[in-house]
């Protein structure tokens, strides 16, 4: 195979050489041979030095990394890629799982594999693309998918309308790409949960808070709990399944309280035990009067760039704001944060600033990041994107 040659400036490979999965612009020095948008290329030293193998993609960050081995990028090696990331989700105990059958399968740079999202639901692999050269060889990911899985494997939903980058005219409509519709009922942690994958957020369920979830049970036991952004109700139910003594649920969205209701009850749980309100968290936080023991804060993301961070950061702090002094005393707050331009240590400080704005004492019990399966390759700090903070509230 003949690819063209990314050649980066003197000084410019020292990321490259630490294995940072990226190649930014303004690292390059020349192009060697014909390149277009999702080529596969090799990426050189000035000295003429090869340093890894990757996408091509013409933007902020150029070339995203898939091999620092100089190798034939064939259908063996893109099997050999999903069978590690399969390996890995069976070495911490995801795979074949008797009460647990939805994980993330491949999660992009944390996988070697930048710009591929890959979330596996009880029989469906639902894959995102996110970047040109992923889309291209969508085949034969499938393929190795096919061979990894083999009749485990029941269909393949390609949900990468919305994903892919912006300056690409390729628009896939989401659709089956393997098998068809099939079972839309997943179990995480003994709950069962309907998984909208086809027209749902994300690829229809949020994996990375299942540890975290785990984790509600131990302080949700008899107490009143409220959980906000609620989506499918993945909180609610956990609450309720730990012996809650009442859960509400609020979300703006209505469709996301039609689904948490659908949740709640196929768990066979009671409208005495349980309510969806259809509501802003920030107007409905403001009026609830020490009601609740237990709040749970899992907002959308608030920024998805730097240059929205300042704003974001103010919207963690208000909402904080509210949950901290509308608390009932020796109550436990779950708050999280999904943006990845704000880290842990800002996030932290931010709620800090929160607690010392409202004048209510407050302790850390926990700090809370995502699970396994959605791993941070210690070459890429940019993947930890989750993270999150158990608070007692004096």
């Amino acid at each position: 195979m003949n690819l063209a040659k990314i050649i980066l400036k003197s000084g410019k490979d020292d990321a490259v050489r630490r294995f940072h999965p990226w190649v930014f612009s303004g690292a390059i020095k020349k192009i060697e041979g014909n390149v277009d948008d999702g080529d596969i290329v090799e990426v050189y030293s000035n000295h003429d030095e090869y340093l890894a193998t990757g996408h091509y993609q013409n933007g902020t960050i150029m070339v995203r990394l898939f091999s620092f081995k100089q190798i034939i990028p064939d259908n063996d090696f893109w099997k050999s890629k999903i069978q590690k990331a399969y390996d890995l989700r069976k070495l911490v105990g995801l795979v074949d799982n008797e009460n647990t059958n939805v994980y993330r399968l491949v999660h992009a740079e944390g996988d070697g594999l930048p710009g591929l999202i890959i979330d596996f639901y009880n029989g469906t692999a639902v894959i995102q693309t996110h970047s040109i050269g992923m889309h291209m060889i969508k085949d034969q990911l499938i393929k190795a998918l096919t061979e990894v899985y083999g009749d485990k494997l029941k269909a393949v939903f390609d949900k990468s309308s919305e994903t892919m980058p912006k300056q690409s005219s390729i628009k896939p409509p989401d659709s089956y790409i393997f098998g068809g519709s099939s079972e839309t009922v997943v179990l995480e942690n003994d709950s069962k949960f309907h998984v909208e994958w086809e027209g749902g957020q994300k690829t229809g369920f949020f994996i990375d808070q299942r540890e975290n979830r785990d984790l509600l049970k131990k302080y949700s036991k008899g107490k009143t709990v409220l959980n906000t952004f609620c989506y499918t109700g993945g909180f609610s139910v956990t609450a309720l399944k730990a012996g809650a003594k009442l859960v509400h649920s609020v979300d703006s969205s209505k469709k996301a309280i039609d689904l948490t209701d659908r949740n709640i009850e196929l768990n066979n749980f009671t409208e005495k035990q349980h309510q969806s309100i259809a509501a802003d968290v920030i107007d409905y936080l403001k009026d609830i009067d020490n009601k609740y023991e237990v709040i749970i804060l899992d907002p959308p993301a608030f920024a998805k760039h730097q240059d929205a961070k300042h704003h974001a950061v103010q919207g963690y702090k208000r909402l904080n704001a509210q949950a901290i002094k509308q608390i009932k005393p020796g109550g436990i707050l779950f708050t999280f944060s999904c943006s990845q331009v704000v880290d842990k240590n800002l996030f932290s400080s931010t709620v800090v600033s929160a607690a010392i704005q409202v004048g209510r004492n407050v302790k850390i019990l926990h700090r809370l990041s995502q699970p396994p399966d959605h791993p941070v390759s210690a070459f890429h700090p940019e993947g930890e994107y989750l993270k999150g903070l158990v608070l007692f509230v004096e």
